[in-house]
């Protein structure tokens, strides 16, 4: 087989309609277009979603969900991921080093989920009453 010699298969290629050939092509006189209105004028048309003057179906439904402005700098912290950095003192830039928040963050919240079997001294960073216990009973401490 060579390239010269693919085709596509039999019945994938369609002629295209010949619009305004007579009515024996099957689109003569008025070419698939219908009587007279809007449509069948030369430049006629309105933009996409335009409904003749009712209020189009995008206006008409409600706006739905919010992107709180405030999640875009913060980041949660699973309490088993302390245990994967090698320092013992657990900061911002630490975080931020071994990539387990994002770069642009300016907070990060140590969340109860996992566990931690390592003692680390968490600095800088806001921790829930769960999380704060489970560090401390790992013989770590929060500042």
């Amino acid at each position: 087989m060579r390239l010269n010699e693919l085709s596509p298969g039999k019945g994938a290629k369609k002629n295209g309609k010949r619009f305004g050939r007579g009515h024996s092509a099957g689109q003569g006189k008025t070419c698939g277009r219908g009587q007279k209105g809007q449509h069948a004028r030369s430049g006629g048309f309105h933009k996409v979603g335009f409904e003749g003057g009712q209020m189009p179906l995008q206006r008409r439904l409600p706006k739905v969900g919010f992107t709180s402005r405030m999640a875009r700098n913060t980041a949660e912290l699973r309490l088993h991921e302390l245990a994967i950095p090698a320092d013992d003192i657990i900061d911002m830039d630490c975080l931020k080093k071994l990539h387990l928040v994002p770069a642009n963050v300016s907070k990060v919240k140590v969340i109860k989920s996992g566990e931690l079997d390592k003692a680390v001294k968490v600095k800088g960073l806001a921790v829930t009453k769960g999380a704060r216990a489970a560090i401390e009973a790992a013989g770590g401490s929060v500042e």
